[in-house]
């Protein structure tokens, strides 16, 4: 067996997905510096999980709404629509519980 490291500029959008690497899970590396920003009304077949690192973030994860800040988690279940808008500079690592990114856009 052979590991290595992959350097994140090497992948395809900067984000990782598994099958690419013989991984079960992808990433999504996520920066942003403008309050607003983020995803429309989405959902996977697989939970999502939200890692952030700085900054905070409006999630809506079915009928709820909540702010997410650095040094939280946040798991959007499976099959559980949700979008997020973030409040200015933010950080986070969205992981995928998958080898693929699967997404079905809502709005």
């Amino acid at each position: 067996m052979r590991v290595e490291a992959i350097e994140q500029s090497h992948l395809p959008g900067g984000n990782l997905e598994g099958y690419l690497v013989g991984a079960s899970v992808s990433v999504i590396f996520e920066r942003a510096v403008r309050e607003g920003g983020g995803p429309k009304l989405h959902r996977h077949p697989y939970d999502e999980t939200f890692v952030v690192y700085s900054g905070a973030a409006l999630f809506t994860v079915g009928d709820q709404q909540l702010v997410v800040h650095a040094g939280q988690v946040l798991v959007a279940p499976r099959l559980v629509p949700h979008k997020f808008a973030t409040m200015g500079n933010y950080a986070a690592h969205h992981i995928h519980a998958n080898d693929r990114f699967v997404t079905e856009w809502l709005e």
